[in-house]
């Protein structure tokens, strides 16, 4: 099949009129191989704060460790906001580590610009529901190939998704290679980052939500499982599978059956079997 889930715990339609759009960061950058564009990314304390005052969404904060002006003050206060309400990363780093970026005057801080938008997931569900809609989430544990999320993205726009769900941890960065990967889905496709992934699922299933895993380990094969119930289908990466805890809140696991000497699918392609069975139940039914 195409997922292990022993691993260690861890871990739209057209939107509604009331959808709450995020508008503050996202990811984690890795270490980089190259230095970003420009235009990706913003330096400086006040150039940050009037980003934040503009309603930018920004991916990544990077902090000077010793940083301590009133004015730097004013941007940690900002960024804590943001921070609460589960849209941005900020990381304390060494000068050393910022001196990567840009050899330009920083003042201690960098941040990076999304080039996507980010929603709640809640604004997502609701809104589904009351356009008399069955709510479609696709839910993201542990993809950290940015190519991957790319193709997954892509297929959840052709196949009607309401929400693709990530965390803010463990993920691929969403930056111009996955739009470009996506075809531009990800300009169009709701996308929720979540600071905690096990508190979204709970939230989905207690909404009515089933929560169905994909994963080599289950003996119900997909196509007899009900897709045609509101549903957040979760997967998880090709190597880790999903997290045990978060495994062990799904409410239906399922697998693809594999034929082959190959012993797993392309977590992309997994995705598209599971959605696209989703769409051939519901247009049947």
């Amino acid at each position: 099949m195409f997922y292990k889930s022993t691993s260690p715990s861890g871990g739209a339609d057209s939107p509604s009129p009331t959808l709450k759009k995020h508008t503050s960061p996202r990811r984690t950058f890795d270490a980089p191989v190259h230095r970003p564009k420009e235009r990706e990314m913003i330096f400086g304390i006040r150039a940050v704060i009037e980003a934040l005052d503009a309603g930018k969404t920004l991916d990544k904060v990077l902090l000077r460790r010793d940083m301590s002006s009133a004015l730097a003050k004013e941007l940690l206060e900002r960024l804590e906001l943001v921070g609460s309400q589960g849209v941005t990363q900020v990381q304390r780093v060494p000068v050393e580590r910022l001196n990567q970026f840009t050899d330009k005057n920083h003042q201690g801080v960098i941040a990076f610009l999304s080039p996507v938008d980010f929603f709640r997931i809640e604004d997502l569900v609701q809104g589904a529901f009351e356009r008399g809609e069955t709510p479609l989430v696709m839910v993201l544990d542990g993809i950290t190939d940015v190519r991957n999320f790319g193709a997954i993205a892509r297929t959840c726009a052709c196949a009607g998704v309401h929400a693709l769900v990530i965390p803010a941890r463990g993920s691929a960065s969403v930056n111009g290679d996955a739009v470009k990967t996506s075809a531009g889905a990800l300009h169009s496709l709701p996308l929720c980052k979540v600071d905690n992934l096990q508190d979204t699922l709970r939230y989905l299933r207690d909404s009515g939500l089933a929560l169905v895993a994909a994963t080599e380990h289950a003996s119900l094969s997909y196509t007899a499982a009900d897709l045609t119930r509101p549903l957040a289908i979760v997967m998880g990466s090709e190597d880790k599978g999903i997290f045990d805890a978060n495994l062990r809140l799904c409410t239906d696991r399922v697998r693809i059956p594999i034929t082959g000497t190959i012993e797993s699918l392309n977590v992309s392609v997994a995705a598209g079997v599971m959605l696209f069975e989703t769409l051939r139940q519901r247009t049947l039914g």
